[in-house]
């Protein structure tokens, strides 16, 4: 005798024995789809399905018509194109996001904010006051970058006051100076790294750098060490004597004179006043007094040049706990900051741990290949930096995907240069942070 459970199972074979996939059969009425009779039916619902209506005011995909542009105009040609960008999908949409990022952390002043009575600093109430305070401008970018033509663009920034605050590796550091006194060369990506170590030639992807840079970069520098070392030393002197004079150092401590000691970014600004060479990033930042931070400047030839140097004469002092202090106060003391992260590694992380003091970045702009699939910083989206809170979870930060020596001049080309002179009228007496403003 058949069970129930038999007969359900019965049942459901003669179901699927009668059900054939590839018959066309009218669709049910109730099917937005129309019939066809000649398309198997779960095709023609599987394939011609009906679509939701897109939001009124989507953007349509469109990309450049070179057709409608003069071919004598390569300005007009390259802001066309740019223009373009932001409505040609892909990595080319997210270059058209970052030029309205940067856009968006140059043209912000405290006045398109309301002054929140209780809540805000009352010396930030008078209109005039918040017209004159923007937000600060971290520049952030890898050894790389200074090694290829990248570095140009970079110093234009530098030179004309159009960020506030940079971080790179030792090879960002050493590598701008090493060119101001003998220039790096085009090579090839397939170039025999065997064949260039017996030649002396060093390769940084398709770049060459003879060691004799290195060489003559050490004489160089070795002197400047030497320099510093000794006005360290001096001025620690005049500090033990004046704490000597100091009765009772324990129920004083306030009292105590302020002890000197080399921090990274001070090597830096001094290495950029040495070299007073107009080609140099480091020059014009020394010149225009923008902060230089290298948590890693050991870590490569001014490591070397100070660890030959510690056997001659041992003593000299990196203070990088002072510099930590410094990049994070100027976070902390910005009224809204933007980030531009060239890069990955050691330069996205600091950037971002520095805004982090002051619940992330209002705007961030990345550009780098790294991807995220290993867990690393390099690779890791700005959506992650929100959940740490580097970033603000109110910003709308970008990543562009790409080669930044592609994506970086692009984007300068379609905001910083478009208004250089402009730029100047409109940032004179104007600070980041108004007890800076107060000075200024």
């Amino acid at each position: 005798m058949a069970t129930k459970e038999d007969k359900t199972l019965g049942n459901t074979a003669a179901a699927t024995a009668n059900t054939n996939p590839l018959e066309a059969k009218p669709l049910d009425h109730a099917n937005a789809v129309s019939a066809k009779p000649h398309i198997p039916s779960i095709s023609a619902s599987a394939v011609l399905g009906e679509s939701s209506s897109m939001p009124e005011g989507t953007p349509i995909c469109k990309g450049v018509e070179f057709g409608n542009i003069k071919a004598s105009d390569d300005d007009d040609m390259l802001s066309q194109m740019m223009k373009a960008f932001r409505h040609t999908g892909f990595q080319a949409t997210n270059i058209g996001l970052a030029i309205e990022q940067i856009q968006q952390m140059r043209k912000w002043r405290l006045d398109h904010v309301p002054f929140e009575e209780g809540i805000d600093d009352p010396e930030l109430f008078p209109v005039g006051i918040r017209k004159r305070l923007r937000a600060r401008i971290f520049l952030s970018y890898t050894s790389n970058q200074i090694s290829c033509g990248q570095r140009e663009v970079l110093r234009f920034l530098v030179q004309h006051r159009m960020v506030d605050c940079i971080v790179t590796t030792a090879g960002g550091i050493e590598e701008d100076l090493m060119k101001c006194i003998q220039p790096t060369f085009m090579g090839d990506f397939k170039l025999d790294g065997r064949s260039l170590r017996k030649k002396g030639i060093n390769r940084i992807g398709n770049l060459l750098v003879p060691n004799k840079n290195y060489c003559e970069f050490e004489d160089w520098m070795s002197p400047i060490i030497e320099k510093m070392h000794n006005e360290q030393d001096e001025k620690l002197i005049e500090w033990a004597h004046a704490v000597a004079k100091v009765e009772c150092i324990e129920s004083n401590a306030d009292g105590l004179p302020e002890r000197f000691l080399w921090t990274p970014s001070k090597v830096i600004h001094r290495l950029g006043l040495e070299i007073d060479n107009e080609e140099s990033v480091l020059y014009w930042a020394a010149k225009n007094e923008i902060p230089v931070f290298c948590p890693a400047l050991t870590d490569g030839s001014v490591g070397d040049m100070l660890y030959f140097h510690s056997y001659k004469r041992p003593g000299f002092v990196l203070d990088i706990n002072e510099d930590i202090r410094r990049i994070n106060d100027l976070a902390v003391r910005s009224h809204a900051t933007g980030m531009i992260i060239l890069g990955g590694g050691l330069v996205k992380h600091h950037t971002c741990n520095a805004n982090l003091m002051r619940n992330g970045a209002d705007w961030s702009v990345y550009i780098n290949t790294g991807q995220e699939f290993d867990g690393s910083d390099s690779g890791a989206s700005p959506d992650e930096a929100i959940s740490w809170g580097k970033i603000r979870i109110t910003a709308k930060p970008v990543k562009v995907s790409c080669d930044a020596t592609i994506a970086f001049p692009l984007i300068v080309s379609q905001t910083f240069v478009k208004d250089v002179e402009q730029w100047k009228r409109n940032t004179k007496d104007t600070a980041c942070f108004i007890d800076d403003l107060k000075v200024a």
